[in-house]
């Protein structure tokens, strides 16, 4: 088995170990640390050791904060190890950041400047001696290996997941061809089985068969599925497997009895309570450290558009079950930006965006007068984006299932955002579409600090932004 199912939301064990080996890591360097650091000197070396315990704590829960934010335990990053190398720096700055904070609030966790420095030092350097291990080698040890059934179109989906870091939890041993169906994937990878299912999955230590056939109505090993079932090899439909390996929800390979039959999509009282709560204490938070950048932000918008321009601009959105709202951002673009034309996508190189708009965009500083939606109850922390009436209603005419992302709240930031570049054509909002679908799914507090933590990385990267 490849990943854990933590609050609905699944995680990768081999992120979950390397989380765990990089905390020892952590924890060791601070000890590591204060030994270099009183070298000869056995005193300072025993006093220090002996007390050290929760600073070393505090030091890797908030270094481990700042790398997940920055995107380092995603299966999706892609970098190389220069990027690595970047995400790391900042990583590190971001978390020095964070401990000058706290050992001002706290001066009894304080650790030395000399200490701090080699650990500092020995910590990043062993991380990342782990991390160019992990890109130079493509170990199998943690993937699950996996039995395809069937060799038709949706079988083929699956080989084009083609990426390292897409089968990152997996290994493939190839595609079982049923008979009287039509096979869509390279010979080279067709198994024709001259013995049962069971022997042969035993016999090549399989963890999991992925059911993939296009017609279950044709040539469907019911009893032999069972036999394995009953063995101890996992069975899993091909919509499932893709949510857990994707983290998104294939619209092309679903069907309205997989939403019907599927665990997800519940929604109780106490967990709208909760979010709530969440969402009130997290905007008062944001509030307490963004209204500088917010007044900065005003007055420079007043600076290149004049004294009398707006500084806001309000823009209906559907909300939870499709309610309309005013939406409450900075303005980023020419006053009556649309005045003369109807709705439409914002472009990559848009001229209708200003100077201080393309900045504020590019680092979502234009949605922090959404802090205000969120504590009025249009919207939530994170959620799918709100989108306008225009396109909702014509996208809801091409794109199945579209509706059924006003089951919940929108957000400021939510999965899609994190996972997906900005959003503007119809085929960028059917694939974010699949993201939302997964967030409603799958929602729990835990996500949503997820998301939350990973949104860091792309406000300064600036994933998607336009």
């Amino acid at each position: 088995m490849s990943t854990l199912r933590i609050f609905k939301h699944y995680i990768r064990i081999p992120f979950i170990l390397l989380g765990l080996l990089e905390a020892i890591i952590l924890v060791s360097s601070v000890y590591i640390g204060i030994y270099v650091r009183f070298l000869g000197d056995e005193y300072n070396l025993e006093k220090y050791s002996g007390e050290v315990a929760p600073n070393a704590l505090v030091f890797a829960v908030v270094m481990m904060t700042t790398m997940l934010s920055m995107g380092l335990y995603q299966a999706r990053m892609r970098d190389g190890l220069s990027g690595i190398l970047y995400r790391l720096f900042i990583a590190y700055f971001l978390g020095g950041v964070v401990l000058a904070v706290i050992f001002y609030i706290m001066p009894e966790l304080f650790l030395g400047r000399g200490i701090l420095f080699f650990t500092f030092l020995f910590s990043f350097l062993s991380i990342l001696l782990i991390r160019f291990a992990l890109v130079t080698f493509d170990a199998e040890l943690f993937k699950s290996r996996i039995l395809v059934l069937g060799t038709g179109k949706k079988a083929n989906a699956i080989t084009k997941l083609r990426r390292k870091s897409d089968r990152i939890g997996f290994s493939i041993i190839g595609y079982v061809h049923l008979r009287g169906t039509k096979d869509e994937v390279k010979a080279e990878n067709i198994i024709r089985l001259n013995t049962s299912l069971k022997d042969f999955a035993i016999a090549n230590e399989i963890d999991e068969i992925i059911l993939a056939v296009d017609d279950r109505r044709k040539s469907f090993p019911v009893h032999e599925l069972l036999d394995c079932k009953m063995s101890g090899i996992t069975i899993l439909d091909i919509v499932s497997f893709f949510e857990r390996e994707t983290g998104k929800i294939h619209l092309d390979q679903i069907q309205p009895s997989w939403l019907m039959l599927n665990d997800g999509f519940k929604n109780s009282v106490p967990q709208n309570i909760l979010k709530r709560a969440f969402d009130i204490g997290t905007s008062i938070l944001m509030l307490v450290f963004t209204w500088p950048i917010m007044l900065i932000t005003t007055l420079m918008i007043k600076i290149e558009d004049g004294i009398t321009a707006p500084v806001f601009y309000r823009q209906i959105r559907l909300g939870e079950g499709g309610k309309p709202f005013h939406v409450l951002k900075f303005r980023s673009m020419i006053i009556d930006a649309e005045k003369n034309c109807k709705a439409k996508w914002a472009s990559k190189y848009d001229d209708r965006i200003t100077r201080v708009g393309r900045f504020i965009r590019k680092t979502r500083i234009d949605e922090l007068p959404q802090i205000i939606n969120v504590l009025r109850g249009d919207m939530s922390f994170v959620g799918p984006r709100p989108e306008r009436p225009e396109f909702v209603v014509a996208l809801s005419e091409k794109i199945p299932y579209y509706s059924e992302r006003h089951r919940v709240r929108p957000g400021i930031t939510g999965w899609a955002q994190i996972c997906y570049q900005y959003g503007a054509s119809e085929t960028d909002a059917m694939e974010k579409l699949q993201y939302d679908l997964y967030y409603v799914k799958n929602y729990s507090i835990f996500l949503d600090l997820l998301i939350l933590l990973q949104t860091a990385e792309v406000i300064i990267f600036g994933k998607g932004a336009r």
